[in-house]
């Protein structure tokens, strides 16, 4: 991909070439046709523009991208994505191949050291994923990291992402997301079909010297919202041994470009041996209250009309 402010005659071919790419690699991991068939268009259409697609994002943003025919939100932040940092996560994580500490690294202020601490630690592995730890105060849990210097890469973060989206008038927060149920539920769907080997697996680059495919991938869907679920592969879940237990989940759809939250078994407090989805602990907890007292209410009724 050409560096930012190049224009080349090839960015169009390159695009449309990932494009493709996702879309082979989706059919072959059993995603839903109509997404494959999505890519597959999106490519054909940005292949077939009569001008270069970096002056179409350059003179309109996102917004540009996603008025080329065939381009939604989800495909528009990926075609932003590559433009501007010449990478595409979702494709390198679906590959194996994904290295995010060099992604972070494209931050004004992240190190090689930092930009390690911050996947190894928060388990983020994209930009946007990194924008909202630094809202929701879960950056600062790395070690290194404290307010001012969250404040800064969080400025840098806004600066970059907002040449690739409409400008938004409010930090990302959980009403730009599924609710939890769904979240729990494609949790659920995967961890069942993962222990049951129903599930193709890659073969993640890190921490798997024999090139192993273990990491199982699935490819769902909950209403508008598209869902990729992997177990974790970051140090803090190898070294806790829970790489069978931690699942990230990667969604978009709902007109908002990818975001990622990871599910957990919790240790500790009311929820301990719940799964939980990590920063909407609270809307958990709501969850599974409500699931009881429905549970309560049904039985009473059945009691009832026994009696």
């Amino acid at each position: 991909m050409a560096p930012e402010g190049r224009v080349r005659a090839s960015d169009n071919e390159a695009v449309a070439l990932a494009l493709r790419q996702m879309a082979e690699l989706l059919q072959a991991q059993g995603a839903s046709p109509f997404r494959v068939a999505a890519y597959r268009k999106a490519a054909s259409n940005v292949e077939a523009l009569p001008e270069d697609v970096r002056a179409v994002f350059g003179a309109g943003g996102r917004e540009g991208l996603e008025a080329i025919p065939g381009v939604g939100p989800g495909i528009g932040a990926a075609i932003a994505e590559m433009l501007d940092t010449g990478r595409w996560a979702l494709l390198e994580r679906l590959r194996g191949t994904l290295e995010p500490a060099l992604l972070f690294r494209s931050v004004p202020g992240v190190g090689p050291g930092l930009a390690r601490r911050i996947h190894d630690v928060l388990g983020v592995d994209t930009l946007e994923a990194l924008e909202v730890a630094a809202h929701d105060g879960t950056l600062e849990r790395v070690p290194g990291v404290g307010p001012r210097r969250a404040a800064t890469i969080r400025a840098a973060l806004a600066e970059m992402l907002d040449r690739a989206r409409l400008r938004r008038r409010h930090p990302p927060s959980p009403a730009d997301e599924p609710e939890v149920g769904a979240l729990l539920d494609v949790d659920r769907e995967y961890r069942e079909q993962a222990a049951a080997g129903a599930l193709p697996t890659i073969a993640p680059r890190r921490f798997n010297p024999a090139h192993e495919a273990w990491l199982p991938v699935i490819h769902t869907r909950r209403g508008d919202w598209h869902f990729t679920a992997l177990y974790s592969n970051t140090a803090q879940a190898h070294a806790l041994d829970r790489t069978r237990d931690w699942v990230v989940l990667y969604f978009d759809g709902g007109g908002h470009a990818e975001r990622q939250r990871t599910v957990v078994t919790e240790t500790r407090g009311s929820l301990a041996g719940r799964r939980v989805v990590r920063g909407r602990e609270a809307e958990c907890a709501a969850h599974y209250a409500g699931a009881r007292s429905s549970a309560t209410t049904s039985s009473s009724e059945t009691c009832g009309k026994l009696a």
